[in-house]
């Protein structure tokens, strides 16, 4: 299978893992990657009539969950783990660093969008948990 399709076949698959991320996290093109490698051959054998769009390679490889590989079955839970730990980071840097950026960057309006800006210039400033959520959520 060619890599256009590895990709396609993994974008189809996480579609399920609709998600809400430690510097342990990882961004949708690498979870793309690792999908496929792990999966496109549980895709080819169990759903290669299955059409991509809305969640249906996901839920024939669901149907199809005694069969398909461990490998598989493994990679499918640990990206959705990641993915999670990355959008759930993204979802709480604000709160996590507002003190720290406020300190730093005080002219700096929130709803502005220069607030992650500032403080990645303000890096070596920023509190240990400020700088480890910004990591986590794939910022830095």
């Amino acid at each position: 299978m060619g890599k256009c399709i590895h990709s396609a076949l993994a974008f189809a698959i996480l579609v399920a893992f609709v998600v809400q991320s430690s510097a342990q996290t990882i961004g949708y093109a690498d979870a793309l990657d690792m999908l496929a490698a792990a999966c496109g051959a549980d895709v080819q054998k169990y759903c290669k009539n299955v059409n991509l769009g809305n969640n249906r390679i996901n839920n024939c490889l669901e149907q199809h969950q005694s069969n398909i590989s461990f490998e598989c079955k493994k990679t499918r839970a640990d990206v959705f783990t990641l993915l999670q730990k990355r959008a759930n980071a993204q979802a709480s840097v604000r709160g996590i660093c507002d003190a720290d950026i406020r300190s730093l960057c005080p002219g700096v309006v929130q709803e502005d969008g220069y607030l992650l800006e500032c403080g990645l210039k303000a890096w070596r400033s920023l509190g240990d948990k400020c700088r480890q959520a910004i990591t986590d959520a794939g910022w830095h």
